[in-house]
């Protein structure tokens, strides 16, 4: 989700792929009336509302649900979308609450839906909630403020075996086991407050030459704690699956991921569902067990040259779309 934030010219935060966003969702939220009138979009990962404020733009007739786990998010995002009223539902609850939010805004079935998954520059650029290490703050990495769990008590209580597994599971960590070795000596001493802290130990742990390439040292380190913070995965393997059932024929889901453990949830679900049901080895189609969805996309898509220049939180993007077959050019 490394986009937007209140004013992308004042913070110089662009939504990523937001034109090929809205050309993929566009044939489904059009399919009735070309204003987008009785169609449903959800955004998934509502952030400050960029990608929705443009969809809401383009297609005057549209409802959009935006859902957030964040309060903050959801303040910013209902201050630069209340000019459209009460087109916009905007609900509190992490993406795998999507069929839960849905029924509660009475809506049974939607059109398009559009995950810009991971942290948000919004959230990376608030220093003390400490996703960033490139400031010290907090070593919070909540996107949710009420949440109980916080990365400190991830680094301060668990033992080594328990770290070294979330660092390497979520943050795919080569140095995991040395990295959290260290981290229960340091704290034995004095607990970790701060992701200054964390940032110093990493400099130590991880071996110069490794150091030198692949980024900066603390970045796997800070993902894994972020995902395991959030439960972003888990919650991921929940939501995808509730979106496509929320889909009617016709409809569409634009995923975007940032990193291979995402991308790799959302290719697993992409592939189930487009897949013949037809028992192997029968020469024809067996009706009724045609793929669920067909793919819009060939794998998965990444932003171009002149996309990263502009924005170049683009960069590690990888964007997949499927529609849900039948109900193409239904009224």
């Amino acid at each position: 989700m490394v986009h937007d934030s209140p004013d992308p010219q004042e913070h110089g935060h662009i939504p990523v792929l937001l034109e090929r966003c809205v050309e993929l969702l566009a044939p489904a939220l059009t399919r009735r009336d070309a204003d987008g009138t009785d169609a449903v979009l959800v955004d998934a990962t509502l952030g400050a509302g960029g990608h929705s404020e443009r969809f809401l733009t383009d297609f005057p007739g549209l409802r959009l649900i935006g859902l957030d786990r964040d309060p903050n998010a959801l303040a910013i995002a209902g201050a630069r979308l209340a000019p459209f009223g009460d087109r916009v539902t905007l609900v509190r609850t992490r993406y795998d609450g999507i069929a839960s939010a849905l029924a509660d805004s009475g809506v049974p079935r939607i059109d398009g839906v559009l995950f810009d998954l991971g942290v948000s520059s919004m959230q990376l650029d608030q220093a003390q909630r400490g996703f960033s290490y490139a400031t010290d703050a907090p070593l919070d990495m909540r996107m949710d403020p009420d949440a109980p769990l916080t990365a400190a008590e991830i680094v301060n209580t668990y033992d080594a075996k328990s770290l070294a597994r979330v660092l390497r599971d979520f943050g795919e960590e080569r140095f995991a086991g040395r990295i959290a070795d260290k981290i229960v000596r340091r704290r034995a001493s004095q607990p970790f407050t701060t992701t200054g802290e964390l940032v110093e130990l990493l400099y130590e742990a991880i071996p110069a030459p490794a150091r030198r390439t692949g980024g900066h040292p603390a970045k796997r380190t800070f993902q894994a704690l972020r995902i395991a913070v959030n439960g972003e995965l888990d919650s991921l393997r929940i939501a995808i699956p509730a979106a496509l059932g929320a889909l009617q024929p016709g409809g569409r889901i634009v995923v975007m991921a940032y990193q291979s453990l995402e991308d790799r949830i959302v290719k697993q679900a992409f592939s189930t569902v487009t897949a013949s049901r037809t028992p192997p080895g029968l020469p024809i189609e067996l009706p009724g067990h045609e793929p669920e969805f067909v793919a819009l996309t060939r794998g998965a898509e990444r932003a171009d040259e002149q996309e990263i220049e502009r924005n170049p939180r683009s960069a590690p993007v990888r964007l997949r779309a499927l529609e849900k077959v039948g109900g193409r050019g239904n009224s």
